[in-house]
């Protein structure tokens, strides 16, 4: 389960977000391109845009689903 305390400070304001545990394995960047991206040194990914409709809602939810580590959350 991701820790809200300890996100990535690359997120952006939201419920979805990155904690410390990634591992950079890309899943959640191949399920929602529109709202995670890969930090600029490689190591972690990160919630660049918080999904803005249900279609993104849904791809959100499914790499959280996804992530092999539990590093993304969901607070809302």
């Amino acid at each position: 389960m991701a820790d809200k305390a300890d996100k990535v400070p690359e997120n952006v304001p939201g419920p979805y977000y990155v904690d410390e545990e990634c591992i950079a394995c890309g899943i959640c960047i191949e399920t929602a391109p529109e709202n995670f991206k890969m930090n600029e040194d490689g190591s972690k990914a990160y919630v660049y845009r918080q999904p803005e409709t249900d279609e993104e809602i849904d791809t959100c939810e499914d790499a959280l689903a996804e992530c092999p580590v539990d590093a993304i959350g969901n607070d809302g």
